[in-house]
């Protein structure tokens, strides 16, 4: 069974992909893309401590000390710059503002979608079926987290257009300018006490690690060891100084946390990952050059996204089956639970490769069709529908349905439902306005 479709459904298999890939491809950032999200998700395997009672925690709250390796293995800002990287040239290929959203959100929406409709259907029955407590609750609004990624990745992929103009015009100034609105927040935040500005810089932090691949399209990158040095002195500086706390994650009940909203410290946290990545290029570009290599980087990438979105789900179904089969959960970090580590881990893994067998079919791009020269507007107020209602679903989760439950998005009450339907109505007006 191929990877990435195959000869009897009419698409090209991977190692057909890879055999016709170009020589003038960046094969490192497809690596880059491929090793970033699988970091991502093992570290969230690895970070849930699941006790008896089915309450489900941090490992780096039960071992502080392990904080410290949030600094290496905190790699978003590494999937972000890619995606710069990829955005950039992608709208050069295809510059008409509807057609280019169209196409790079194709294989973003579809199985978004797809994940959405299958656990929100899930969820209504076990709510009705009165069995939506103890872990499966704690699940119900555990497994949509992860779609604040998703809605933060609408948002660069909607700002392209503008800021790959700001780019075109002032280089690394672009990027500069939005270094020093992150910082400006952080001020405002910490020692105005503004209220609701913190929230900028999920903009801010983010779009200008994004803003550091269109840099690396037009290969003004050249000292990546000063940037690296520069970001990781900053980090460490505003941490040992500042209101910041360690770890680049956030953490249950912290008062700051470097993640939501994004801060100063994680910007400078991305800088230094992109200095230490982009050190590398050269054995990487070697690595990738393997065929085998090369295969397997295809292969991977054609099923990332579905991966992605589905591994908590795997996570918390081993640990479900395993309090379900009265297996004794050990304590957190210690000896046994790492003892038992590898083969949870290995289950997870099994689960999660037979979620993607089943909903990888949403990831394969489908024939785009004839595109518009018009439509723009339109497809900006879908994009817009599209990241709220995947950032208002990352908080509320699936979990009281029927009971109308809420969080908050920025200064709004949002509820699941509503975030659903947004989701679905952004996608499908992207769509339209795509279209000739």
């Amino acid at each position: 069974m191929h990877t990435i479709g195959s000869r009897a459904s009419g698409r090209p298999s991977a190692a057909e992909l890879a055999a016709a890939t170009p020589a003038s491809r960046d094969r490192y950032v497809d690596l880059l893309r491929v090793a970033s999200l699988a970091v991502v998700v093992l570290g969230h395997w690895l970070m849930a401590a699941v006790t008896d009672d089915g309450k489900v925690g941090n490992l780096l709250a039960v071992v502080p000390g392990l904080q410290i390796l949030t600094w290496a293995l905190q790699v978003m800002p590494v999937f972000f710059f890619v995606g710069g990287f990829s955005h950039a040239l992608a709208h050069r290929s295809r510059p008409r503002y509807a057609a280019f959203l169209r196409a790079r959100l194709q294989r973003l929406l579809r199985p978004t979608a797809a994940f959405i409709g299958v656990w929100g259907l899930l969820a209504l029955i076990l709510q009705l079926l009165g069995a939506d407590g103890g872990l499966t609750g704690t699940a119900l609004r555990l497994v949509t987290q992860p779609l604040w990624f998703i809605g933060i990745y609408l948002a660069m992929v909607a700002f392209t257009p503008p800021l790959l103009r700001l780019h075109g015009r002032w280089g690394w100034g672009a990027f500069a300018a939005l270094f020093a609105g992150a910082a400006l927040v952080d001020v405002l935040r910490f020692t105005a006490g503004v209220p609701y500005v913190e929230f900028l810089n999920f903009a801010l932090v983010w779009l200008a690690v994004h803003q550091l691949g269109f840099l690396r399209a037009d290969g003004r990158i050249r000292r990546p060891l000063a940037l690296a040095v520069t970001g990781l002195a900053g980090a460490a500086l505003l941490v040992a100084l500042g209101p910041y706390p360690l770890s680049m994650v956030g953490m249950p009940g912290e008062k700051v946390s470097n993640m939501a909203p994004p801060t100063l410290a994680l910007l400078c946290h991305g800088l230094w990952l992109v200095g230490a990545v982009e050190l590398l290029k050269g054995p990487g570009a070697r690595f990738t050059a393997r065929a085998r290599v090369w295969r397997a980087v295809v292969a991977a990438n054609g099923i990332a996204m579905t991966a992605f979105l589905w591994h908590l789900t795997a996570m918390l179904g081993v640990y479900g089956a395993l309090l379900a089969l009265g297996v004794r959960l050990p304590e957190p970090a210690g000896l046994a639970w790492w003892a038992q580590t590898p083969v949870r881990l290995a289950a997870a893994a099994a689960l999660t490769a037979l979620l993607v067998s089943v909903f990888r079919r949403f990831e394969r791009p489908a024939p785009l069709g004839p595109t518009a020269d018009t439509g723009g507007p339109l497809a900006a107020l879908g994009i817009t529908l599209a990241l709220l209602g995947v950032l208002g679903l990352s908080m509320t989760g699936f979990g009281g349905l029927l009971e109308g439950h809420t969080a908050t998005l920025v200064a709004v009450q949002v509820t699941a439902p509503a975030a659903v339907a947004m989701v679905l109505a952004g996608w499908v007006l992207v769509e339209r306005a795509g279209r000739a």
